[in-house]
C-alpha cells in the first residue's frame, strides 16, 4: 500500500478529521473516472480481515476441489526447479 503524508495531498483538514477521528467514509470522484474512497484505519483494518478471510475460503475449496480430482501435487523441489527458483 502507497502512503502518501496529509500535507502533500488535496484533501481539506476538516474531511480528514471526520474520516479519522468520527470514522466518515468519503467518496472521491474524478471527472469521469472510477471513484476511490477515504476510509479510516479501522474501516480499512476491517477490510483486510474480510479479505483474509474471503483468500483462506477460497484457498480452502481449491484444496478440496485439487483432492477430489484424484491429480498428485508437483514436489516443492521440481517446482523451484522448473521456475528457476
Amino acid at each position: 500500500m502507497t502512503t502518501l503524508k496529509a500535507s502533500r495531498t488535496r484533501i481539506p483538514p476538516d474531511t480528514f478529521n471526520r474520516v479519522a477521528y468520527q470514522r466518515e467514509r468519503v467518496r472521491i470522484e474524478r471527472r469521469g473516472a472510477k471513484p476511490v474512497y477515504l476510509v479510516s484505519e479501522e474501516d480499512m483494518e476491517l477490510l483486510e480481515k474480510l479479505e483474509d478471510r474471503y483468500w483462506a475460503e477460497e484457498g480452502k475449496r481449491a484444496l478440496q476441489e485439487f483432492k477430489k480430482s484424484g491429480k498428485k501435487a508437483i514436489p516443492w523441489e521440481r517446482l523451484k526447479d522448473e521456475l528457476g527458483l
